[in-house]
């Protein structure tokens, strides 16, 4: 059905405004306890088997919302009753900026991909931190907050926007995440580089740590899949250096070839970050690269390119403890996260690992 309506409805509408749409009727559902309970015991059945700790943090399972989908925090509650474990707001940046001029988004719907060029539209972090700050959750659900650069603010000054965002989003995230990989916001990439990563890395931790005394707000570096082999080395390396709790991989690609783009020639040659489908195979080979590096002392996180549950479990077994999906949501509908928790159930009972914990990494423990 949802197929169906994908077709005559938000396939002949602008992919910004079907998102908008789409959003609207999420949250309006959220908001009737009926609907909401009814909709949740539908869509977001739990299985004691996937139980989840990552962290520290506690979830019904490892397959979350990753960050681009709910920027300004409107809807945590929606995406949960929709079968999201975890969600990631954001990016959020310092300051509250529109973004890039529109149109922004398009979909390469043969290729089951995205690419977009927002640049980091959000209300910023003022006013994102006093929406979750009068929050009352309805749903037990890990909130990931995903912080960025302003785009006004010169590279020289960026630590001071992310400690800015930490200062104000800090108390009220489960986890932070500090984004430097988001291909359209100008010269972001450049603070993957370790000389300029770490002392960013460190002043967000350090204004973490001095804003919440009372417990210690993880903290995770989201990387690009376009990074070189070494660099992504390097990344590892400073990521344990420096204590963090995790590693997203990956963001967008600004890269286009190679990557089995079927149609829509004219929507390729669009600037920004190509998501989904395409993205599949580099993804998994970083995060593949990732473990091999730091193995269980950091957690990591897979995202990009997964469209079902068998992309999943290979990211489990690849080293993810959590999983994340956007592009996925988009084509799959509101049953993608009733589907992928019912396969990673199916798959793990047929699996040689008692539990989930235990499959993570398998495939390289396999080949050590």
């Amino acid at each position: 059905m949802y197929k169906i309506f994908f077709k005559l409805v938000f396939k002949r509408m602008d992919p910004e405004q079907a998102h908008h749409l789409a959003f609207r009727w999420i949250r309006l559902a959220a908001r009737v306890p009926v609907l909401r309970t009814f909709v949740a015991a539908a869509l977001a059945p739990r299985y004691e088997e996937l139980r989840t700790e990552a962290f520290g943090l506690r979830m019904h399972g490892p397959f979350g919302l990753a960050a681009g989908f709910d920027k300004n925090a409107v809807a945590v509650d929606g995406m949960s009753m929709l079968g999201f474990d975890h969600v990631e707001i954001g990016t959020v940046t310092g300051e509250p900026q529109p973004g890039n001029p529109k149109k922004r988004l398009f979909r390469l719907v043969k290729d089951r991909a995205l690419i977009n060029r927002m640049g980091f539209n959000n209300e910023g972090s003022l006013a994102v931190a006093a929406r979750l700050a009068s929050r009352e959750p309805v749903f037990r659900t890990v909130v990931g907050v995903n912080i960025g650069k302003t785009k006004v603010v010169p590279e020289a000054e960026a630590v001071g926007d992310y400690v800015k965002s930490a200062e104000r989003l800090a108390p009220y995230a489960d986890y932070l995440v500090v984004n430097v990989s988001s291909p359209n916001t100008p010269g972001l990439r450049n603070l993957q580089a370790t000389e300029a990563l770490r002392p960013l890395l460190s002043a967000v931790r350090e204004a973490a740590d001095r804003t919440v005394t009372s417990r210690r707000v993880p903290l995770l570096v989201k990387i690009a899949p376009d990074l070189a082999d070494e660099d992504v080395d390097a990344v590892a390396d400073l990521a344990v250096e420096l204590g963090l709790d995790g590693i997203i991989a990956t963001n967008t690609t600004i890269a286009r070839e190679g990557l089995g783009l079927k149609s829509e020639p004219s929507l390729v040659k669009e600037t920004g970050g190509l998501s989904g489908a395409p993205l599949k195979s580099r993804s998994l080979e970083v995060l593949r690269r990732l473990y091999a590096r730091v193995g269980d002392r950091i957690t990591l996180v897979g995202v990009g390119g997964i469209e079902n549950a068998e992309d999943a479990w290979q990211r489990i077994l690849a080293g993810a403890t959590l999983v994340q999906g956007y592009s996925g949501f988009i084509y799959e509908g509101p049953f993608w996260g009733r589907a992928i928790h019912k396969g990673l159930a199916a798959r793990l009972s047929t699996s040689p690992y008692a539990t989930l914990a235990d499959a993570v990494g398998a495939d390289a423990r396999k080949t050590a």
